[in-house]
């Protein structure tokens, strides 16, 4: 009895400290919040049943999901690619596709391209890693060869510049 709850005790706080970081990874390579959490779900599923069925250490348990995660959007995007996507007919309106304006986030997300491309070499590397990637301070400061306290100011200087530079954008429109 004891044993289980400290698996469960274990498994709370696995879930607790890795959480944002997986959700954040999941969510930049799937782009949906729905599918995110689904797989964010189905990454601890599967982590938590193999390590209750083996014996196993995991050493680094960040890296140990991201790979879990990333097999499971394979699985998924294979499956996709077999079965192709369904689309009932009749559910579909073309007059409500028609009116939709799609070219706001475009130019969002090319305004942002933009400003990060401003920055300096080592802010656009903070920037994409910890951000955009989802790597811990931690992993980012082994890829980028700094401490982990320079990477914080890194990205904290990184994210007031970008700010910075977005808000001069939007008060020249």
């Amino acid at each position: 009895m004891e044993n289980r709850q400290n698996s469960k005790e274990m498994i709370e706080k696995l879930c607790a400290d890795t959480w944002r970081e997986l959700y954040r990874f999941i969510y930049y390579r799937v782009q949906n919040r729905e599918e995110a959490e689904d797989i964010t779900q189905e990454t601890y599923a599967r982590a938590i049943s193999y390590l209750n069925r083996t014996d196993t250490r995991i050493l680094e348990y960040s890296s140990y999901l991201k790979t879990i995660a990333v097999n499971i959007i394979r699985d998924q995007w294979r499956a996709k690619q077999r079965r192709g996507d369904s689309v009932n007919l009749e559910d579909v309106r073309p007059e409500e596709i028609a009116q939709e304006d799609f070219s706001g986030s475009l130019s969002d997300r090319a305004q942002i391209k933009e400003a990060i491309g401003q920055l300096g070499k080592e802010q656009q590397t903070v920037i994409d890693l910890r951000i955009i990637k989802g790597y811990s301070v931690k992993e980012t400061a082994r890829l980028m060869r700094k401490k982990e306290g320079t990477v914080r100011v890194l990205q904290f200087r990184a994210v007031q510049a970008l700010t910075k530079l977005l808000e001069a954008e939007d008060g020249m429109r």
